[in-house]
């Protein structure tokens, strides 16, 4: 099962954006041009539809991640999207994935801080068979020792894997860590070792019950089919499944910084250093005005890619780094981050290029961005557009992220319109307003010769 995000230091250029109501009714069209319509349960709907190939994919959303775990019981969120495939009184173990794949179809499941997600993509016919196989899930999971406690030494071995065994994971849990000192994203997604170890079938019946239920959930259904018979199935499969009181999610703020913070790693197992300054930003739901995060968005751009600023800049004209650039994901219910990142040529220290990167950043807070730099960002930006209609996944992928962190649907078909009224002006203010130093973690990764 896959987490996300990946370490601070990676950079990811993303197009990832962000009306339930009755009677269903397409949504004003600009990408997806979707149907959408919540169930008597509460259970929120999304359809597109998208004839491209004679394929759909289903995803189910449920509005809960990581971030809002108990304390003390870090990774039981993602324990839990293991468990989802442990079986119910009409599926055993391992059936679900089994009857999908007899079917020819492909699943998998995610885990954020922010939200849950499964999804399948079958042939169009196998739509009703999918339904069936997550209504029943949603509802009447069955876990016990038997199948819990071995899956626990599953996700610790997950997790020495892909962190205790990876310097440059250990640097960015090491390094979200200062940038969120109070707020849970400052906590691995796949959690603490020590608080894994402890996980309990009781813990996660308890946050299964607390948080899987229709009206906190989102099911989008993408691919060749009719809206109209999607409805007639999502009423038969999840309509008679019961809404639960759902609490809030109540999750404590990050505090005010006095001051950056830098943390470095030297190992002999790193395959390359790295420098990277990292800042807190504001998302989608958190920008004030809510604008800022789309100029956060083409600025990141404007930085990023073969074509980017740090790329041009730091690879092809001085040349210090084999690769550099900057990441932004809008998407967050509590904000996000802005990251630069490079790596150094094997024969130039990782100082040098730090020295390098800090640069330009200054040279953008200094000098500001350019017409041409803003007006071909947004365009590549919105040219993103035409390839998100190119595989069933993509839409369903992001509506339903938009769902859960705080955006909608409108938001979604809005977006090639938010990003086209970007302006130089508000490019250039978002960028003195995030880049803060005292907002800031810089991680350095060193290598160590083995001998």
């Amino acid at each position: 099962m896959r987490l996300t995000p990946r370490p601070l230091f990676v950079a990811f250029a993303l197009f990832a954006v962000a009306l339930a109501g009755l009677p269903p009714r397409p949504a004003d069209a600009k990408v997806f041009s979707p149907t959408v319509y919540t169930l008597d349960n509460g259970l929120e709907v999304v359809v597109v539809t998208n004839r491209r190939a004679p394929v759909v994919t289903q995803m189910v959303w449920y509005k809960v991640g990581s971030a809002d775990e108990p304390r003390g019981k870090s990774g039981i969120a993602h324990f839990l999207e293991h468990l989802m495939f442990k079986g119910t009184k009409e599926h055993g173990p391992g059936q679900f994935s089994a009857i999908v794949a007899r079917n020819g179809g492909s699943e998998n499941a995610f885990t954020t801080y922010d939200y849950t997600a499964f999804f399948q993509t079958v042939a169009k016919d196998r739509l009703p068979l999918v339904m069936e196989l997550e209504a029943d899930r949603m509802a009447n999971l069955q876990l016990t020792d038997k199948v819990v406690l071995p899956e626990r030494d599953v996700i610790l071995e997950e997790r020495r894997m892909r962190i205790d065994n990876d310097p440059g994971s250990q640097l960015a849990e090491a390094a979200r860590a200062d940038l969120w000192v109070h707020h849970p994203y400052g906590r691995p997604i796949i959690g603490w070792e020590n608080e894994m170890a402890t996980l309990t079938t009781r813990d996660a019946l308890d946050f299964y019950g607390r948080w899987y239920a229709p009206n906190n959930a989102v099911l989008v259904v993408s691919g060749d089919v009719d809206p109209a018979e999607v409805r007639k199935l999502a009423e038969k499969y999840y309509g008679p499944l019961p809404r639960k009181d759902v609490p809030p999610r109540d999750r404590v703020q990050e505090p005010r910084h006095w001051a950056g913070s830098r943390v470095e790693l030297t190992s002999a197992e790193a395959g390359r250093p790295s420098i990277s300054v990292t800042y807190r930003a504001p998302s989608y739901h958190t920008a004030e005005p809510r604008e800022r995060a789309y100029a956060l968005e083409v600025l990141s751009e404007i930085l990023d890619g073969s074509v980017g600023r740090l790329y041009r800049a730091l690879v092809v004209e001085q040349p210090l780094a084999a690769g550099a650039g900057a990441g932004y994901d809008p998407d967050g219910l509590d904000g996000s981050s802005f990251a630069f990142w490079a790596t150094p040529r094997p024969t130039v220290a990782v100082d040098k290029v730090e020295a390098a990167l800090r640069a330009q950043i200054a040279t953008l807070l200094d000098k500001g961005v350019s017409e041409d730099e803003v007006a071909k960002a947004k365009q590549r930006l919105i040219d993103q557009t035409v390839y998100a209609n190119d595989s069933a996944g993509s839409a369903a992928h992001i509506i339903g992220k938009a769902l859960t962190t705080g955006s909608s649907v409108a938001d979604v078909e809005a977006w090639p319109d938010r990003i086209q009224a970007v302006t130089k002006a508000e490019v250039e203010a978002a960028a003195r307003a995030v880049l803060d130093p005292v907002n800031s973690v810089t991680s350095v990764l060193r290598t160590k010769p083995t001998s």
